[in-house]
């Protein structure tokens, strides 16, 4: 089969298309054929180090996935051949959906909405998955909270803005001005340009923060809380430090890493089924391209997400 690999570790131009024996599910597992893979800037991070592989070995890329089950190992008894099917394999381990087929275990799948498209669904597992997790499992989002997303027309901030306005609360993002029309579009209640307001200034008493960006925005955060408020960080594990400084003012912080979740994506799939979730698509892009996905990912200039498509 045709898949994406690469042979050093470095910048989107050593992604090459390769021939690779085409894999066999063990059990518990189910072979699926693709139709789309979601690209998101972990997969940017893994390519140039090694990301969570420890930079010891290059890794196959691509956790996103959307297809149809192709073939079943022992023991499956949720799927069956031809299921629609999407989710996000393995994560944080290696899934390697940057090609033709990928096995799965059968439990880190869910079928795919009829009512969207394999690249609308591709883009969601990582991205939803972790606003997810961020919102609703670790915050706890419900009605009337006060929830600041940065970076709100990003991969994983436009959609933790629609999952946290279909949890009823009042929804803060930061994003610059260009972007604010398609924010309010999500329905978010206040936008703040970052590059002219100093966001400490206009986001107060907030109950929850989800940070993207790290660096000084974690620190900066902190002082947007409410007593009792948490920060949910996706930056950087070295910024656990942001725990002890939350906790003399009376605020907790956290740092999140997404885990492939069959309960997380079947709250998924029902917020696209009844039209309060959808994903934006900023490009498409043929599985050979993957180089320039990575490009396009990386230059900060993209809307929602970028999916490849395998033919």
């Amino acid at each position: 089969m045709r898949a994406i690999g690469q042979d050093s570790f470095g910048g989107p131009e050593v992604l090459k298309l390769i021939e690779v024996e085409r894999p066999v599910p063990g059990p518990a597992e189910v072979l699926v054929r693709v139709h789309a893979a979601g690209v998101n800037p972990t997969d940017a991070w893994h390519r140039a180090s090694g990301g969570l592989a420890g930079g010891h070995t290059p890794v196959r890329l691509g956790w996103d996935v959307s297809g149809v089950v192709e073939e079943v190992g022992p023991g499956v008894t949720t799927l069956a051949p031809g299921a629609e099917v999407f989710g996000l394999p393995r994560h944080p381990r290696p899934a390697g959906t940057y090609a033709e087929y990928v096995t799965s275990p059968a439990r880190h799948l869910v079928p795919k909405p009829p009512g969207i498209s394999h690249v609308e669904a591709a883009a969601l597992p990582l991205a939803a998955l972790t606003a997810w997790q961020s919102l609703i499992d670790t915050a706890s989002v419900g009605p009337g909270n006060r929830v600041l997303i940065h970076a709100a027309a990003g991969g994983v901030g436009h959609l933790a803005v629609q999952i946290a306005k279909a949890r009823g609360a009042y929804v803060i993002g930061t994003a610059r001005s260009a972007r604010h029309g398609f924010l309010r579009e999500l329905g978010i209640d206040e936008t703040v340009d970052y590059t002219l307001t100093d966001f400490t200034t206009r986001a107060r008493e907030m109950d929850v923060v989800l940070d993207t960006i790290g660096g000084t925005y974690g620190p900066r955060s902190l002082d947007t809380l409410a007593e009792g408020g948490i920060l949910v960080s996706l930056a950087s594990p070295a910024e656990a430090y942001l725990a002890d400084q939350a906790r003399p003012l009376g605020r907790r912080a956290a740092f999140l890493i997404v885990e492939a979740d069959q309960a997380g994506m079947r709250e998924i799939a029902a917020l696209v089924e009844t039209d309060r979730l959808r994903p934006h698509i900023d490009a498409v892009l043929p599985l050979e391209l993957a180089a320039k996905a990575h490009e396009l990912s990386q230059s900060g200039h993209t809307v929602g997400k970028i999916v490849l498509t395998v033919d």
